[in-house]
């Protein structure tokens, strides 16, 4: 595991020296078996590291590692971009499990975040965060976003959207019984995962105004 980890690193971390060996190997390979098809799968498999690299770290890390926490002591903007979005550099410090800290560095573009999905986000320096990493190489981390606090506030404004949406609708047409349903279902998704005895007696309350619309 700690092989495939220091692996998985060094290919989500550094596309271009990947590149680089993927070529050397291969060109040695159809150099030595005089075949020059060998050569083929040079450009397919660093086109797939470059786009599936770190979610595949990821996919690994979360898979088979253990849970820790770390904490990012640097973020440095860097000059490059990202879908217009400039690139940043972190440094940080990871807990081992005989409570001792180890360095380690990412990127923007190299650092493992899961849930996997189609969004980059980094915990705020000098903030501890849950991560995963194979004991044996701590610095190749996977960063468990929705666990930290930020990732805990973020889900729970998003789930909080649709409550202010359908309440907006409510309080402009209390007596439309769509809006009250959609109000209802929001707040019934909402209290399914944060226990609000507010939000449960305003659900009673819209269920006995449905009542008496019918």
């Amino acid at each position: 595991m700690i092989s495939i980890s220091k692996i998985l690193f060094f290919t989500s971390h550094h596309g271009f020296y990947t590149v680089i060996l993927l070529l050397v190997f291969f060109c040695l390979l159809s150099f030595l078996t005089k075949k020059w098809w060998l050569l083929l799968p040079i450009i397919p498999l660093a086109i797939a590291n470059g786009v599936t690299g770190q979610f595949l770290n990821a996919w690994f890390l979360n898979r088979y590692g253990i849970e820790s926490t770390a904490i990012i002591t640097s973020d440095v903007e860097t000059n490059s971009t990202l879908n217009e979005q400039y690139i940043h550099d972190y440094e940080a410090i990871v807990k081992k499990q005989d409570g001792k800290y180890v360095s380690t560095y990412f990127s923007t573009t190299s650092a493992a975040i899961y849930p996997i999905e189609n969004a980059i986000r980094i915990p705020n320096v000098n903030q501890s965060f849950p991560v995963k990493y194979i004991p044996g190489y701590e610095k190749n981390i996977v960063i468990l976003y929705n666990e930290s606090e930020e990732g805990k506030r973020l889900r729970q404004y998003e789930k909080q959207a649709p409550v202010n949406s359908a309440k907006i609708k409510y309080e402009a047409d209390p007596t439309n019984k769509e809006f009250i349903k959609e109000y209802i279902s929001a707040l019934e998704d909402y209290v399914q995962i944060y226990d609000d005895k507010n939000y449960q007696l305003k659900i009673e309350e819209l269920k006995k105004e449905l009542q008496q619309l019918k």
